[in-house]
């Protein structure tokens, strides 16, 4: 496995399509250099490569956490009646996409779906419910985190979109009227810092049905685990979902930011982090090492079963 990794690092680093997200300031400072691979088994032995101490913050890879603690915190009846679960073939910040006759959002791995989704988390005012949602993510990458607060005022100056996303949800009465305490909150979410080692252990822990592989303690309820899982496989990676599905075939979510992680149930969790991006928003090494990564393991769930 180390071998594997090193070798993907060393033949991918010199990749130069893609650039960093501008459309936040603070990531386009990021350094278009910086790539790491980690590979977390559910044993918790990890696997490294490249840059994997450097930091960058979770954005859109918060997603299925965040999804995942909903669903502990309300059932799933609860959430599905405030999201859907359906893949779209918008882009990942469509303001139109609501179901029509509901007007849920889509899924939890749009933003629309995960604005509704941060409106969920419970607390008595803005503080209560951030550490409240802290909390969970650090049960799932085993130790405390932070939130960088430039990124956190960075996206909450430009967020323009995702205020329009957010009264539009408010005008169907998915979401209630702390308008700007939800966009806080999930501002905030995709400003929580990790590096690769993080994003794999708790991908790992994903891994292990909710169990994080060093501390052993529960992140999420098992029973959970897979709803989390399906929606990353047939949503997670935006427009290009049915492609991934097709071509790399395991659950797997992508953030601006440039990081990308996968879960294999039962084995191990990856990540990859490598700051310029595609149109989709994906990181371009990342999707590279992903493609070569699952064809050489054979980890795609449907070519497994096919000899």
């Amino acid at each position: 496995m180390q071998t594997l990794i090193e070798l993907l690092h060393n033949k991918y680093r010199s990749l130069s399509t893609g650039k960093p997200a501008s459309y936040i300031p603070e990531l386009a400072k990021a350094n278009a250099q910086d790539f790491a691979i980690v590979i977390t088994t559910v044993n918790g032995e990890q696997f490294c490569a490249g840059d994997f101490d450097k930091q960058f913050t979770l954005q859109s890879t918060s997603k299925p956490f965040i999804y995942g603690m909903a669903l502990a915190e309300y059932g799933r009846e609860e959430v599905i009646s405030k999201v859907g679960v359906e893949p779209t073939g918008e882009a990942f910040n469509s303001i139109v996409e609501l179901e029509k006759r509901t007007h849920r959002p889509y899924n939890p791995m749009i933003n629309s779906g995960a604005i509704a989704i941060s409106s969920l988390i419970k607390g008595n005012n803005l503080k209560n419910r951030e550490s409240n949602m802290m909390s969970m993510f650090e049960a799932f990458a085993g130790h405390q985190l932070e939130i960088s607060n430039d990124v956190f005022e960075s996206e909450k100056l430009t967020a323009h979109r995702n205020r329009s996303i957010a009264h539009l949800l408010r005008h169907f009465d998915v979401i209630d009227e702390k308008i700007d305490e939800t966009l806080d909150l999930y501002f905030k979410q995709c400003s929580i810092l990790v590096d690769t080692k993080d994003l794999s252990m708790m991908a790992a822990t994903l891994a292990n049905s909710g169990v994080n592989p060093n501390t052993k303690k529960s992140a999420i309820p098992s029973k959970y685990v897979g709803d989390v899982l399906s929606l990353m496989f047939t949503c997670g990676m935006y427009d290009s979902s049915g492609e991934w599905a097709y071509s790399i075939g395991v659950p797997a979510k992508s953030g601006v930011s440039g990081a990308i992680f996968g879960v294999v149930p039962g084995e191990f969790g990856i990540a990859v982090y490598s700051p310029p991006i595609d149109e989709k928003g994906h990181s371009t090494r990342g999707v590279e090492v992903f493609k070569e990564f699952s064809h050489e393991c054979n980890l795609s769930i449907f070519r497994k079963t096919i000899i």
